[in-house]
């Protein structure tokens, strides 16, 4: 079972910079991929960055450019760096882990079978 807890979400101003973290109580070099996620208000929950077992990522493309997913193995941590931080990154920010093999896509919700409790992170204007 893994259990993930993300912490680091917050409020900044448009242009602003945040890290998020999603710290596993498992060994996360055993996670097929692992993702983050967002949802905000009144939206559907959609991926923003992925990266897998060997450590290919991908990014949703408002995510490109602005976002880095990395991940710590001696610490079994997952991060995501924001910069450029807009309004409509407002949202609450969730981890996830593929620990059962799915094969689908790498942003998909469905291929993720652990997720943590979310964090949330507040963009002004």
């Amino acid at each position: 079972q893994a259990h993930l807890v993300e912490s680091g979400g917050g409020s900044v101003q448009a242009g602003g910079s945040l890290t998020l973290s999603c710290a596993a109580s498992g060994n996360i070099v055993g996670y097929y991929r692992m993702a983050w996620f967002r949802q905000g208000p009144g939206k559907e929950r959609e991926g923003v960055a992925m990266i897998a077992q060997g450590g290919d990522t991908m990014y949703a493309d408002f995510a490109k450019g602005r976002f880095t997913i990395y991940r710590d193995l001696s610490k079994n941590i997952l991060y995501l760096q924001m910069s450029s931080l807009r309004p409509e990154d407002t949202a609450m920010y969730y981890c996830a882990a593929e620990t059962i093999y799915s094969g689908g896509p790498d942003l998909g919700v469905a291929e993720y079978d652990h997720w943590g409790q979310g964090t949330q992170v507040t963009v002004s204007s």
